[in-house]
């Protein structure tokens, strides 16, 4: 009974997760009404990129924090790293207990739920912490499909070796796009990561 709600859990959160990214990709596609080039103009060509000191240090702090979610979704594939370099575990394990948080069921889901719509869509919050805000959130949304695929895959037989390779890489990978969104966050710039910007642009106004 209990693998049957956290599987149900996991599928209520596959879903929102799926509603949002669909959302996103009908927002960026250009509305037919419209040039392909007049759309480009008005939603890409004019981004408040913000340089440092047109930010006040509060809101820096703030547009950093919510990049620790996809750092919380995304530390698991570091096991294996973490059991072949274990000083790079004890980097890493003052977010454990967070983690552990983070992993209560239905956690994962009212954080995003509080993030999307007390955060994103209150307009009367900085644009900066709103775009950083729903950036992060599109980042955890990416990892946790990244992980699904993941779980599918393990129990194919010769798979073990590509799924540890895999999993190094998405942790560094998700490390460094953390440790850059931060940086940049706190110098008061806006952190331009492909694909992931261009959607989180057209869903914070």
């Amino acid at each position: 009974m209990i693998l049957l709600r956290y599987q149900l859990y996991h599928l209520r959160h596959l879903n929102i997760y799926c509603s949002l990214l669909t959302e996103t990709y009908k927002q960026l596609r250009y509305p037919e009404h419209k040039t392909k080039k007049q759309f480009d103009t008005i939603n890409f060509g004019e981004r408040p990129m913000a340089m440092r000191g047109s930010t006040t240090v509060s809101d820096r702090i703030f547009g950093s924090l919510p990049y620790l979610l996809p750092l919380l979704e995304g530390i698991s594939f570091g096991r294996y790293l973490f059991g072949q370099f274990p000083p790079l575990g004890l980097v890493f394990a003052p977010l454990f207990p967070l983690v552990a948080l983070y992993n209560i069921p239905f956690a994962g889901l009212i954080i995003f739920f509080a993030l999307f719509l007390l955060v994103v869509r209150n307009e009367r919050i900085n644009h900066f912490i709103r775009f950083n805000t729903m950036q992060a959130i599109l980042l955890d949304i990416v990892i946790f499909l990244v992980s699904i695929l993941l779980q599918v895959l393990s129990p194919v037989p010769g798979t073990s070796f590509a799924i540890e390779t895999l999993s190094n890489t998405l942790f560094l990978g998700i490390v460094a796009a953390v440790v850059y969104a931060v940086v940049q966050s706190l110098l008061g710039r806006y952190a331009e990561i492909p694909a992931i910007s261009d959607a989180v642009y057209m869903q914070v106004r």
